[in-house]
């Protein structure tokens, strides 16, 4: 029987309920901006692993409505996935607005850090920094701002805008189309 590995700790932060995606991890103490607080753990994979894994995830997303990706690039060869039980920093929810970011160490090793100074009791965020091409599978609840509405990184959000109001010049032309047939069905 394999044994089971505890969750990581970290004396900056716990885990606990979030308004955001149901758990997240928040400062138990006053954090100054820089600090390492916890290592993202995973396994590390190949590139071949990692693209049919995020693969059979955009499957089941597409399937079920719902599917956590933890996939870290490390470099140009590994990989990080996150998504193992004891991993507890896979609980630190995205958001538009982040106060900390993850960090490749010369080992390949992920820790988040503080970028802002956290103060006790707040939740700790980071940018995922997903690309637009699935942007309406992946919904942002973070609340903050300067939030776009989706799970996407800062570079990406110019290229989001002018998606959205693509999509929003189609959707006001298709509803404009429809109160014309309507108008013309009562006029005959």
């Amino acid at each position: 029987m394999a044994k089971t590995k505890k969750p990581t700790r970290s004396k900056w932060a716990e885990v606990r309920g979030s308004d955001v995606h149901g758990r997240g991890m928040f400062a138990t103490r006053d954090i100054p901006e820089g600090t390492e607080i916890i290592e993202y753990l995973g396994e590390r994979i190949d590139k071949v692993e990692s693209d049919r894994r995020g693969h059979a995830l955009f499957d089941e997303a597409q399937e079920t409505g719902g599917a956590q990706v933890y996939l870290f690039t490390l470099d140009d060869t590994w990989d990080l996935d996150g998504n193992i039980e004891w991993n507890t920093a896979r609980l630190i929810n995205h958001s538009c607005e982040p106060n900390c970011e993850a960090q490749i160490d010369d080992d390949l090793r992920v820790w988040i850090v503080a970028t802002d100074d956290i103060g006790e009791g707040e939740e700790l965020t980071f940018n995922y920094g997903f690309d637009t091409e699935d942007y309406e599978n992946h919904p942002c609840r973070c609340g903050s701002e300067r939030c776009v509405g989706y799970i996407v990184g800062e570079e990406y959000w110019p290229e989001l805008r002018r998606k959205l109001k693509k999509k929003k010049a189609k959707e006001e032309r298709k509803a404009a189309r429809e109160r014309a047939k309507k108008v013309k069905k009562k006029a005959s």
